[in-house]
């Protein structure tokens, strides 16, 4: 028998982490390929930096779900893992929205 959490079990709890994590993988693979391709475009740093952030963001869904579903790693372990590369996606996500470029003026307006 396993632990409840408000009524849900464990194996409950791990459906709705699983559904979560396959659209966070999904939808952040998608907007990550549309980052890349713009970098690539544009050659602008900020637009790698958002894609590497989401990237990390979107590869921990992965690297978590398959900690715990396939090398059987106990529920909190795939949580962390996840945790560490979400947490290292949004500093790079931050680096992207701080970053300056070198076709910025010092007001911060870019020519068009």
């Amino acid at each position: 028998m396993g632990y409840e959490l408000a009524g849900a079990t464990v194996a409950d709890v791990s459906v709705v982490i699983v559904a979560a994590n396959t659209v966070t993988l999904v939808v952040g693979g998608a907007i990550t390929l549309f980052a890349l391709r713009a970098y690539r475009r544009t050659g602008l740093t900020e637009l790698r930096a958002l894609a590497v952030g989401l990237g990390l963001v979107a590869s921990g869904a992965l690297l978590g779900g398959i900690v715990h579903q396939v090398a059987a790693a106990p529920l909190l372990q795939g949580v962390a893992i996840q945790s560490v590369l979400t947490a290292l996606g949004f500093l790079a996500l931050g680096y992207s929205l701080a970053a300056k470029t070198a076709t910025e003026d010092p007001l911060g307006v870019r020519p068009r």
